[in-house]
């Protein structure tokens, strides 16, 4: 699916969460709920394996550039060091010099060089060579003084670039088995036509942040803990980037050292999605993990904790 011109942008603030996108109230009839269908692998290195072979499909099928959505945390990391490997030779260097690179959220304020910041994970795994060689690298800004504003040309910057080719994605923990993708929140408003948002943050997301960067060798010091334990917003792709992207590959990857991925998983398996638009709507932003089921083309890797620890519970 195209995404409706970003030309006039919308502003809904719910509570204190402020989303931008695009009033089109057509959105919601334009996706069906599906059931989830996944894939289970044998190693967290075979996912990465695979999610590789997903961005070299898209090269192979595409002409020209090809924008690129990465995935922090854990559920990236075995893509991550591939390609920083890859990156060292010249075995790829044609598909490196086609690739926009973005990131999917962020928090805020923070350093840029903070060592809990996306950005320093992935420079971290990927090595200098492989931001030397891609064609541009757009990482939101955590430091600046219009967060808004910020987030609006990174939504248009996408735009004008054709839209998301590839949006690697995860899936967070929330309480009560509801999930997250990006850091779209339970609860937080956010509706069909948001493209980005600017949210408050939580105690329980700095939390997760923090101990999977470690459980994933983040080496951050004291004083950068402090500083993003004081970080007051996220900032996040919201569901009109997910389910306007033309790939979604979902990796699920650390249910050891994530348990409550396992219940989110198996909501988002067993959720009756409704046709109704404004139940749907309403099931969406009570669990945003279920988005996943109503994109057209995605395809979903786990580990086989998930299920073993599933069917355990």
């Amino acid at each position: 699916m195209a995404v409706p011109k970003l030309k006039k942008i919308t502003r809904r603030e719910i509570g204190q969460n402020v989303w931008l996108g695009v009033e089109d109230e057509n959105l919601t009839s334009s996706f069906k709920p599906r059931p989830l269908e996944y894939e289970v692998l044998t190693s967290e290195d075979a996912v990465g394996d695979a999610m590789l072979a997903e961005l070299e499909d898209v090269a192979r099928k595409k002409e020209g550039d090809i924008t690129f959505i990465l995935l922090g945390g854990r559920g990236a990391q075995a893509l991550h060091k591939k390609l920083g490997a890859l990156a060292e030779t010249n075995k790829i260097d044609e598909l490196l010099a086609r690739l926009h690179v973005f990131t999917q959220d962020s928090l805020a304020p923070m350093r840029m060089n903070n060592s809990f910041s996306f950005v320093r994970d992935f420079e971290r795994l990927l090595g200098e060579d492989f931001f030397r060689k891609i064609k541009s690298f757009t990482p939101m800004q955590t430091e600046s003084d219009n967060l808004e504003a910020d987030m609006i040309g990174y939504a248009e910057k996408i735009e004008a670039l054709g839209g998301i080719d590839i949006f690697f994605l995860g899936l967070g923990p929330e309480a009560d088995a509801n999930s997250h993708l990006c850091y779209i929140k339970p609860f937080s408003g956010a509706s069909i036509s948001d493209y980005v948002g600017v949210i408050p943050i939580s105690e329980s997301i700095l939390d997760h942040h923090i101990s999977k960067f470690k459980a994933g060798g983040a080496e951050g010091n004291a004083a950068d803990e402090a500083e993003c334990r004081q970080a007051k917003y996220i900032l996040t792709l919201a569901p009109l980037a997910i389910l306007s992207a033309k790939r979604v590959v979902q990796s699920i990857v650390d249910a050891s050292t994530a348990p409550a991925k396992v219940a989110s998983f198996r909501k988002i398996i067993e959720t009756d999605l409704s046709t109704d638009k404004n139940e749907l709507a309403r099931q969406i932003d009570e669990n945003p993990g279920l988005l996943i089921r109503l994109h057209p083309n995605y395809r979903t890797l786990i580990l086989p904790d998930v299920l073993q620890s599933t069917d355990n519970s």
